[in-house]
């Protein structure tokens, strides 16, 4: 069955590949589509995104990448006029069910946006605000937390010594470190993360890899990415996307090397995006 994506495009169901180290799915998506108002912004897309793996999300600008990685958290529902249909499931649990706890999915699965964006407050507040907000007072956790989270956020020896300084003092790549920290200092299963590190110095981008190699294992990572050297680093699987539909996914290797599709060989390829 095809897809209508405009006046000139159809595109078929999503040509998949084997999918690396996928012992058990942590996020399924199922026939999941999105409009917002009278626009279809996401087509029929079904995938399985494994467990403790780190899969990329490549396409062209306004593709639907961003659009799918805000809806895994349900960040979208803050939009006026949107809809959805199909499911997304979390550990087998449809996200989108009338009794779904939407706050709890949110510490589920952090977020990392494109620009780091610390709040104006001691680096060792930035760690701790999802535990208070939370209501945990206890000096203890809260000291443990900041030491364990920046550790390994690998932003730790940089800054033991000044954690009561104010965050906005950093610079780009360990604000963006930082957020990290923030981000899994509330303990979630899933990071998402979107554009990381598109703001950032090819040194501070490499350490943000690096570090995104770390956390595979430990976390479910989805990254959203323009930058294809960057996904056949970081990433143990690869969807590619073109307007509003996931047109190939498997391992990251494949995807970049043996393409099934033009249109995805075009891309990769650099013939456009």
């Amino acid at each position: 069955m095809s897809h209508r994506l405009d006046n000139s495009l159809e595109v078929e169901d999503t040509v998949s590949y084997p999918l690396k180290g996928l012992e058990g799915a942590a996020i399924e998506i199922d026939r999941f589509s999105l409009w917002y108002g009278d626009k279809q912004a996401l087509f029929n897309n079904s995938i399985d995104l494994g467990r403790g793996l780190v899969t990329a999300l490549i396409g062209p600008s306004g593709c639907g990448k961003s659009s799918l990685l805000r809806s895994l958290n349900r960040m979208n529902d803050l939009i006026d006029g949107l809809r959805c249909s199909g499911e997304i499931r979390l550990e087998g649990e449809n996200i989108f069910k009338k009794n779904i706890d939407v706050i709890s999915l949110r510490k589920t699965m952090g977020m990392v946006f494109q620009k780091p964006n610390p709040f104006p407050m001691s680096i060792a507040d930035n760690v701790t605000y999802p535990l208070k907000i939370d209501g945990i007072k206890d000096k203890h956790i809260l000291t443990e937390t900041v030491e364990k989270s920046l550790k390994d956020a690998a932003l730790w020896n940089e800054v033991k010594d000044r954690l009561n300084d104010n965050a906005l003092g950093l610079s780009g790549g360990q604000q963006q470190r930082l957020c990290i920290a923030r981000a899994i200092a509330g303990n979630p299963d899933v990071l998402l993360m979107d554009e990381p590190c598109s703001a950032l110095d090819p040194l501070a981008t490499r350490k943000i890899e690096d570090l995104i190699s770390e956390l595979r294992g430990v976390y479910t990572v989805v990254i959203v990415t323009h930058n294809m050297q960057q996904a056949g680093r970081v990433s143990d699987n690869t969807a590619f996307m073109y307007l509003g539909k996931i047109i190939e996914y498997g391992e990251t290797s494949l995807i970049f090397t043996k393409p099934k599709t033009l249109k995805t060989q075009d891309y990769v390829t650099g013939r456009f995006g």
